[in-house]
């Protein structure tokens, strides 16, 4: 079989050992505004009868919650972390924001103080777990989200959230860019289009880092 570019670059994309003492699980945006059928952005598309988020919430809702809660007990067993990011703005007109977010966040009601800024009830933190408030859509970009995690000794990074194509990828590539062992828990993440999320997936396990599904996190932490 002749080697494919695809294949050659998959070759360096070497296995680490995972750590669970030393592994975060990063739940990515999972808020009322955008990653809960009751949320802004989903009532919204319901009144203009855009059914173009369906696949979203439907997968949220079957795959994304459920196995989030699975991967949060199976993460705390291990003596891991679970990690907290947000979007959103701090202020209500939104100007603490990128400019090219201003808009959308005001669109959703995104911002501090308002349900729509809130983790849903379904994967709500414990106390003490840590909540990275971001405004970009990768979350090193805008919040001191490196420090915490090197400051707590975190080598491994198990992504899940939304949206699988922007902040969840985007994030889980500036990990790997800063030396992060980064895999993407394939059935924890949803986004609006099934096509984003497998092309999302693939990609990134090419050279980035790793895809896995839940069933396999829960193994390489026990």
């Amino acid at each position: 079989m002749s080697q494919t570019s695809e294949d050659y670059v998959k070759q360096f994309n070497a296995e680490r050992v995972t750590d669970p003492a030393r592994s975060a699980l990063v739940i990515v945006d999972m808020q009322y505004a955008t990653g809960h059928r009751t949320g802004a952005l989903a009532q919204k598309m319901k009144a203009e009868g855009n059914s173009v988020t369906d696949w979203r919430f439907e997968r949220i809702e079957s795959l994304v919650i459920p196995n989030t809660q699975r991967l949060i007990k199976a993460m705390r067993a291990a003596g891991g972390k679970v990690v907290y990011i947000t979007i959103g703005a701090a202020l209500e007109d939104c100007s603490d924001a990128p400019v090219h977010m201003r808009a959308f966040f005001q669109s959703v009601g995104n911002y501090e103080g308002q349900r729509a800024h809130q983790i849903i009830e379904e994967l709500a933190p414990e106390p003490g777990d840590p909540i990275v408030r971001k405004t970009s859509i990768g979350a090193f970009a805008s919040t001191g989200l490196d420090h915490l995690l090197r400051t707590m000794d975190r080598e491994h990074l198990f992504m899940t959230g939304v949206s699988t194509n922007m902040c969840v990828e985007t994030t889980a590539r500036e990990a790997a860019d800063r030396g992060y062992a980064v895999t993407m828990v394939e059935d924890a993440c949803a986004t609006t289009h099934k096509e984003l999320h497998e092309g999302t997936m693939r990609n990134f396990g090419r050279f980035f880092g790793k895809v896995r599904s839940t069933e396999d996190v829960i193994g390489l932490l026990s």
